[in-house]
């Protein structure tokens, strides 16, 4: 059973980001690094999981500047060139949810999927679901005019999914690996759907509401927060919006 509560959980001072400018760590020394953007949702995944697992003493946060990337992260650590990845036993992994996956699987600490097989199966579902409601929402904030109905309807998916455990607030019931797939990504469009589009994500879904609340009591998750502000306005920026 995935575990109700994060190890224990021990706050860092954050490392700076390295840009064009600095020097490489000295690579595949028996390290373990995760590799992120601060403000990259696919990184934040990964970065909630080490947290929520206790590995910040294991796995060394290695921050990128994505708008001025070092020329040795692609030509000598992930020739894909973006964030996350993770330096572990010599070898480069990418692909958030893999990751996430993989910290898991290889990594002490709590648990992040249950062992009960129904929540598996769920776990698997909604996993694979993410990628499509990410680019439902991401539609929303791209057009114009209000938001359309596949949004609601997605939206509406994930209420009824957190309506099939009752033995907590999260989508397995337990935190899990599906609330870190989905939490980078619900803080952002929620932001930015009230404050560009005025919709409220959460109104009419009481599970939702209670989800994003429970969330917040999580020290591994916040932690990895930015502010929304200073995310909207660089969505904003990136989308051409004023």
């Amino acid at each position: 059973m995935a575990a109700a509560a994060t190890a224990s959980f021990a706050k860092e001072v954050l490392p700076p980001t390295l840009d064009s400018t600095s020097e490489p760590p000295t690579l595949f020394d028996g390290t373990t690094r995760l590799y992120i953007s601060y403000i990259c949702p696919y990184a934040q995944r990964t970065w909630i999981a080490r947290n929520y697992k206790g590995l910040q003493g294991k796995i060394k946060l290695v921050p990128i500047d994505l708008e001025n990337r070092p020329a040795w992260y692609k030509e000598k650590v992930y020739p894909a060139n973006k964030v996350p990845s993770l330096e572990h036993n010599n070898e480069v992994k990418g692909e958030s949810l893999d990751l996430i996956k993989y910290i898991d699987k290889y990594f002490e600490g709590p648990e992040l999927l249950p062992d009960d097989s129904a929540k598996q199966q769920s776990g698997v579902e909604l996993l694979s679901y993410s990628d499509s409601v990410n680019k439902v929402l991401y539609t929303a904030m791209t057009s114009k005019g209000d938001v359309d109905d596949d949004v609601g309807a997605a939206l509406d998916k994930l209420e009824d999914a957190l309506l099939k455990f009752d033995d907590g607030p999260f989508f397995l019931g337990h935190f899990s690996l599906v609330d870190i797939a989905y939490a980078p990504f619900i803080e952002r469009f929620q932001t930015f759907l009230k404050e560009v589009k005025n919709y409220d994500i959460t109104e009419g879904r009481p599970k939702l509401t209670l989800w994003i609340e429970e969330l917040n009591k999580i020290d591994a998750y916040t932690h990895t927060k930015q502010d929304p502000q200073v995310l909207l306005a660089i969505t904003k920026k990136r989308l051409g919006i004023a």
